[in-house]
This record gives structure tokens, sequence and C-alpha cells, in this order.
């Protein structure tokens, strides 16, 4: 464990950029209590915390992921800044309205090149997006915290049930689950997820 703790953040972001994943691990166990703190400091709620929190990480992968990751060696200020702006947003919309922004900061579909989109498409896709997102804050939350590890976070089913201390077959079981749930509430909202 202490052999990990040597490596530079900066050199772990560099490595994760390359194509190391296991880099953003470590980068992530190695802040996640400060941040985890920093965030409940101002919001005061667990289950929002973690949201945040996973936001927070989301944002991250997506920054350096699109290259646009420049404060080499000041990577924790930088993650705090995030949460920072995550939970300002929070506050401004904790009115009964959601907690997400409606922008393109959320993809389950990273699969799917926004290159391709036109501008009206682009925005159909990212209301969708934001939809869906919307409707996952609707499962119970042990199926949710599966689905957004599995989903917004790219985890493997081994780590989600190392993360969550249940075992993979509970792990599967609960992303079937809200997978099915999900559909449930999409065709009760009758929202179409197609364009």
């Amino acid at each position: 464990m202490m052999q990990k703790n040597l490596t530079p953040d900066s050199t772990l972001i560099s490595d994760y950029i390359k194509g190391n994943e296991r880099s953003l691990e470590i980068l992530i166990k190695r802040h996640q209590q400060r941040l985890y703190s920093f965030i409940y400091s101002k919001i005061q709620n667990r289950d929002l915390t973690e949201d945040v929190f996973q936001d927070t990480f989301i944002k991250v992968i997506r920054t350096l992921k699109k290259g646009k990751y420049n404060e080499e060696g000041k990577f924790l200020p930088w993650v705090m800044r995030i949460s920072h702006n995550l939970v300002i947003d929070h506050f401004r919309k904790s009115n009964r309205m959601p907690t997400f922004k409606n922008t393109d900061e959320f993809d389950i579909f990273s699969v799917l090149s926004d290159g391709s989109l036109n501008a009206e498409s682009k925005i159909i896709k990212e209301q969708i997006l934001a939809d869906v997102r919307e409707l996952v804050e609707e499962l119970p939350i042990e199926q949710k915290e599966v689905l957004k590890m599995r989903m917004y976070n790219d985890m493997s089913f081994n780590e989600i049930s190392e993360n969550t201390g249940v075992s993979i077959n509970t792990a599967l079981g609960r992303m079937r689950y809200a997978l099915i749930n999900l559909r449930k509430i999409i065709e009760e909202h009758k929202i179409i997820l197609t364009n």
C-alpha cells in the first residue's frame, strides 16, 4: 500500500491519460477521505455527499479524457473546486428540482460519438441523457448505487463488489433489477429514448 503512495499525483494523471485505468483508482482512493469530508461538511447529508462525490469523479474523468487537465501537481485543489461547484449547483436547485444540470457532463451511452451528431440531434440526446439521469434517482438506493458505478464510473462487477461489500452475484442481481425498474419508470413517464 505504501508503494503506491510514493507515486506523485501528476505521474498517476499522465499514466491514466495514457490509458492506465488503475492510476485513477489509486488517485481516487488516495483523496477520497479528504474529498468526502470536504463535501459532507458543506451538505451534511450522506446520500447527497455520495452523489456529489461520484459526480465529481465523473467530471474529473471526462476532463482528463478530453485532455483538458493542465494543473499538474495540484490535483486535489482542482478536484475540490469541481466538487465545490457541484455543491453550489445542488443548493441552487435543491427546492424540489433535479440536483443535476442539463449538460453533457453525464453520458451513459459513452460509446456513442457526439462528433457525428448535428446540433438538433445533440440537443435531443443531451435531453434524453438528462431525463435518464433524473429517472435513475428514483431507483432504490442499492440498485442506484450499482447502476451508477457500472454506467457512470465504468467499474467492473468485481470492483463494484469490493466497493459495496456484497458478492458479485448480488451486485449483478441489483444491476438487473435496476435496469428492469428503470425500464418500468421510463414506460410510466412515457419517455421515448430514440430520436
